[in-house]
């Protein structure tokens, strides 16, 4: 490409560009949203009990994963900077040391769930049947986390040198590994107990270990990852500080963001067991809905980092408007897509009609809450690229905690609850009050944030501009 060639073919060029790195990216994002995706579908056609333990056992579960994950991503930027200016050596080291904060990490993470009792204390009264299978559940997943972790580093490696496609397949193959091992201990096949939601767990953890192996043996084999000279090394404060100071703030964004989805889950138990298995159901949509967004993000994220290494701040500028772009563009895709499909979606949740009969009231709402939620997610990732996290962070905290989870458990649950009544019954007509309040006031949340972010998104890129020059 040359610098005299129209605006047109420029931008047009950034688009392919992204859409080039992000699809393998969206293929692995979804492989990986897939064990949800089964765990909450066999869960639900063996019993709404085991539904619920699945929905609150995995809210649990991604609260804790997603916020560690968010520190290990901190490799992303960092690696992406040092490949942009060449700097390969760097790249290796980096990544190295990724995997040290890694193991660190999944102590601190097992730490937390070791004491579900803690978590379910927020939803009230829980089924003992369902209590024990959060806890077995969680239990399985301790041994999981290491290696899920670890793999994210490879994961980071691979996003941030714009290669992908190995995690891709990895992440693809794995399904068949998990579908086999949810048949085996979840249904209690060749010979084994039928562990339901625990087993669930269990099949989790066999094929963590099996992944990260597939990633390890990929990095040293493959001729591309040379150059980087990938190794562990021993632990270097320096390093782990630059990592922490990255990684801690985007840690919390991500918990933020996620924490939502959690505090919603346990607080709509209160509800009862088919308010909570339809509410799963819309969460776990949202989930899967968010993976488009999300893995644009972070192949333009991976690119504009790559370009700010290079100190090539106009093609930085130039590929985030070509990721915002794409992203809105997706997600109108998405929302209709919703609208069209919601019964097909619904039978593949679910048999079980009162589950279902919930699940569509709240699914009216769902295509406006994927819109707001893409465009946050483009916006904090492009901040991402910047090494910008702290105050993405403290806009987020305001927005999606302060307005989306308080506001949503003051005005469903707490002091306010039943204020949003003619707004939920215009809205979403039939929908139970408590769980439609709190998706209302995510929706605003999200709204909030994603106007917040591209603000100070702007203030970097001109801050940026005017310091190279």
């Amino acid at each position: 490409m040359t610098t005299h060639a129209p605006e047109s073919r420029r931008f047009g060029f950034y688009i392919k560009e992204i859409l080039r790195q992000a699809w393998p990216v969206l293929i692995s994002s979804w492989a990986g949203i897939a064990f949800g995706v089964i765990d909450t579908a066999m869960a639900g056609h063996v019993s709404a009990a085991d539904l619920q333990a699945m929905a609150l056992a995995v809210s649990i579960y991604i609260t804790i994963f997603v916020g560690l994950m968010g520190v290990v991503h901190a490799l992303i930027p960092i690696i992406a900077q040092h490949f942009g200016g060449q700097r390969y050596i760097e790249v290796g080291r980096a990544w190295g040391q990724g995997v040290w904060l890694a193991f660190g990490l999944s102590v601190i993470g097992a730490a937390t769930m070791l004491f579900p009792d803690a978590w379910l204390a927020i939803s009230g009264h829980v089924d003992p049947a369902v209590r024990s299978n959060v806890t077995w559940y969680l239990r399985a997943l301790i041994l999981a986390l290491p290696a899920s972790l670890v793999f994210r580093s490879v994961y980071a490696l691979g996003t941030a040198v714009s290669r992908p496609k190995v995690v891709m397949a990895i992440n693809l193959a794995s399904i068949a590994f998990k579908l086999f091992f949810n048949w085996i201990f979840m249904l209690g096949k060749l010979g084994l107990p039928a562990l339901g939601a625990a087993g669930a767990g269990l099949s989790t953890a066999v094929v963590a270990w099996l992944t990260l192996a597939a990633g390890l043996w990929a990095i040293y084999h493959d001729p591309f990852y040379k150059r980087f000279k990938p190794t562990l090394g021993v632990p270097n404060w320096t390093s782990q500080k630059e990592l922490l100071r990255l990684g801690i703030p985007m840690g919390a964004s991500y918990l933020v963001e996620v924490c939502a989805f959690t505090f919603m889950a346990l607080l709509v138990a209160r509800e009862g067991m088919y308010v909570t298995g339809g509410h799963q159901i819309m969460s776990n949509l949202a989930a899967l809905c968010y993976m488009m967004p999300m893995a644009v993000g972070i192949a333009t994220a991976s690119l504009t980092a790559q370009a700010i290494g290079a100190r090539d701040m106009s093609r930085a500028r130039s590929t985030g408007m070509a990721g915002v772009a794409v992203v809105a563009t997706g997600a109108c895709l998405t929302a209709i897509l919703l609208i069209a499909g919601k019964s097909p979606i619904l039978r593949a949740y679910t048999d079980d009609l009162q589950v279902a009969a919930v699940a569509v009231t709240l699914m009216q709402v769902l295509p406006w809450f994927h819109l707001c939620d893409a465009m946050q997610c483009i916006g904090s990732y492009l901040l991402r690229a910047y090494k910008v996290a702290v105050v993405p962070l403290l806009l987020q905290i305001v927005a999606l905690t302060g307005i989306g989870l308080i506001g949503g458990w003051w005005l469903g649950f707490g002091p306010a609850a039943g204020a949003l009544q003619p707004v939920v019954a215009y809205i979403m007509p039939n929908a139970p009050i408590g769980a439609a309040s709190m998706w209302m006031m995510a929706l605003m949340g999200l709204a909030l944030s994603a106007t917040l972010l591209f603000a100070w998104y702007g203030h970097i890129v001109r801050r940026h501009a005017r310091a190279i020059g």
